[in-house]
């Protein structure tokens, strides 16, 4: 049975989440559906992407993944699939599905043919019931990729995605900050371990002309009381927190703010 996880900035309150389900569940009625949010800040890629690429994780190998936070649904973005090593995403070329894929592994990136689910009755702005959720269906049904898309080589990749590794430094961003003001930045422990940095480390982080110095920590509890420090969280993404206080307040960046990181 076939796992599909389902994300968007449609809320809880219109018809529009059901809508979907039903046609996916139209083309393929053993599937699995899964939400992952549907409460997404409206039309915020970076958001979703985050979203999403948590939730991913935790989803079993061959799940596929259904994103459609699109405020330029009906223009000339296209409609993509993205293959990674573990799943499949399909959704707008916004950048919305390459956080995800890219942690993963991007493998393969397809253009949905739309002629082959373009019907005269097609919504210019409901890609997410009329064109999405019927490749979904199609893919959950094993139907190969290649019958529905055809490969791209140019495809948006937001900044967000990858933060600019160096000899001993990231170049990086604040992806989100959550409820309790943890900082979290696009940066991996891969990312990590190519600067060398491990546990214990000291740590240099600019932000703009200002220059603070951390400590790299296990928990949250290790950092020292009132200052700032910095961990791999929950989402695989390293955080800058400051234990029980809102670290974002305090070192003044929010979602999309620049920051370096040093060993």
């Amino acid at each position: 049975m076939k796992i599909v996880g389902l994300l968007s900035d449609f809320g809880p309150r219109d018809s529009y989440v059901a809508e979907m389900k039903a046609v996916v569940l139209s083309r393929c009625p053993e599937v699995r559906l899964v939400d992952i949010s549907h409460e997404i800040p409206k039309f915020d890629v970076q958001m979703g992407a985050f979203v999403l690429a948590s939730a991913a994780r935790s989803f079993p190998k061959g799940s596929i993944f259904l994103a459609v936070v699109d405020p330029g649904v009906g223009s000339k973005r296209m409609p993509l699939i993205v293959q990674s090593d573990r799943s499949l995403y399909v959704g707008p070329d916004n950048g919305l599905l390459m956080l995800a894929a890219s942690r993963e592994g991007l493998r393969s990136v397809y253009r949905i043919e739309t002629s082959r689910y373009c019907t005269s009755t097609i919504s210019a702005t409901f890609h997410g019931r009329d064109i999405f959720a019927p490749v979904i269906g199609d893919l959950a049904s094993d139907i190969p990729i290649s019958d529905i898309g055809s490969k791209v080589p140019n495809y948006v990749e937001p900044e967000f995605c990858r933060p600019v590794v160096e000899e001993n430094s990231v170049n990086c961003q604040v992806l989100h900050v959550d409820d309790f003001g943890n900082v979290i930045t696009n940066v991996s422990i891969s990312d990590l371990e190519t600067i060398g940095l491990t546990l214990g480390d000291r740590v240099i982080l600019k932000i703009g002309k200002k220059q603070l110095k951390l400590r790299f920590v296990r928990i949250y509890n290790e950092i020292p009381e009132e200052a700032v420090g910095c961990l791999l969280g929950s989402h695989g993404f390293l955080e800058i927190a400051i234990r029980m206080r809102n670290a974002s307040k305090v070192i003044h960046v929010k979602p999309g703010s620049k920051l370096t990181i040093s060993a």
